[in-house]
């Protein structure tokens, strides 16, 4: 495998606008296309040492023994004048394995990612907490790129994104942008985001909350007046505060309640689905914004009474669930029932609300 062959294999990966390329020993390289794993044709299955030396080039000057243990490394590569992917490097069965994510070079704008409208009325919140959410692979990054590009095109502000890897590059726009990557700029989220508060930001961009440390800065920089944008692993907006409480050890969590009440703004999950025409993926959005009501929910506990909260907001708030939305796309014909049902979270109630059309 050398340089000319690897960079071939990624070409073909972003012409068919794949959104991952595998690498792994004993396979041939295999591609993501619209949801589906596909085996390259006429690529003979990798070598321990193939995989290796696609490791090597990926790393640059970085040294790594592939011979000792070593931990999972993300990073990120170009490939001249088609993409960007963000590598993920790790050890399995004793030899070395890659999965790249392709980060095109374009930022698509909410419209052109089939988002809801309303994402870009959240994203011209001056102040606050906006979580992006989501199973991996399911657009967490695209959505947050596109909020910024946003932002980019209609105020005047200082954004500062904290990224590990970087992944998508903004162009300069109405917005002073800086980007910092975790271990070239900045040892860790917390540090960076500390140090971000003393740089004169309008809106920080956190690639993910992953610990107690990171959540606890984000809050308090949403709560000094700076509009903080990030993702958490989280199937839907119940599960995210959910999961952000959590975070914090047990005698902290009454009180993260509350400062999670006051300064979150919304929480947009995503799920991917295929399209109906089979060439396409079709984000399906559960939108939460933060009412006076869903706050004191937040604040008291009472979660089990948002889901009812979102699905009544929906005109006034513009809210909706997942399943409210997945009526939406199977009515206009974007997605099919069967994906539709295989999504919802609810399948019973999905059914029984599409037929009814409600």
């Amino acid at each position: 495998m050398d340089k000319n062959s690897f960079h071939k294999l990624l070409a073909f990966g972003v012409e068919r606008g794949v959104s991952d390329i595998h690498f792994e020993v004993g396979y041939p390289p295999h591609y993501r296309l619209n949801g589906e794993l596909l085996g390259a044709i006429r690529v003979p299955p990798l070598s321990a040492k193939d995989t290796e030396i696609i490791a090597t080039m990926i790393l640059g000057e970085r040294q790594v023994d592939f011979y000792k243990p070593f931990g999972e490394i993300d990073v990120s590569y170009s490939l001249s004048g088609m993409g960007r992917f963000r590598a993920s490097i790790f050890r399995q069965r004793g030899s070395v394995g890659i999965v790249m994510r392709l980060i095109p070079f374009d930022v698509k704008s909410v419209e052109d990612l089939n988002l809801p409208p309303v994402i870009a009325e959240i994203a011209d919140s001056r102040r606050g907490l906006i979580l992006i959410t989501g199973a991996t692979g399911n657009g967490k990054t695209t959505t947050i790129a596109s909020i910024i590009r946003y932002i980019n095109e209609t105020r005047h502000a200082h954004i500062i994104t904290i990224e590990d890897p970087l992944e998508y590059l903004f162009e300069p726009g109405k917005c002073m942008i800086i980007q910092r990557e975790l271990g070239s700029d900045t040892e860790s989220f917390k540090d960076a985001l500390t140090a971000a508060l003393r740089q004169d930001p309008d809106v920080i961009m956190v690639g993910e909350i992953r610990d107690s440390e990171t959540a606890a800065t984000c809050l308090k920089a949403a709560e000094t007046g700076h509009l903080v944008i990030s993702a958490i692993h989280t199937p839907d907006s119940v599960s995210t505060v959910q999961r952000f409480v959590g975070m914090f050890p047990t005698d902290a969590q009454d009180i993260t309640r509350d400062r999670l009440g006051d300064a979150l703004q919304a929480v947009i999950s995503l799920r991917l689905l295929a399209g109906k025409d089979s060439r396409a993926r079709i984000p399906a959005v559960e939108i939460m914004r933060v009412t006076r009501t869903i706050r004191e929910c937040i604040r008291t506990g009472r979660l089990n009474d948002i889901p009812d909260l979102i699905s009544k907001g929906r005109d006034l708030y513009s809210m909706q669930l997942f399943d409210q939305h997945l009526v939406e796309l199977t009515k206009v014909g974007l997605i099919s029932v069967e994906a539709a049902i295989y999504a919802s979270s609810n399948p019973d109630e999905f059914e029984r609300a599409l037929n009814f059309g409600e």
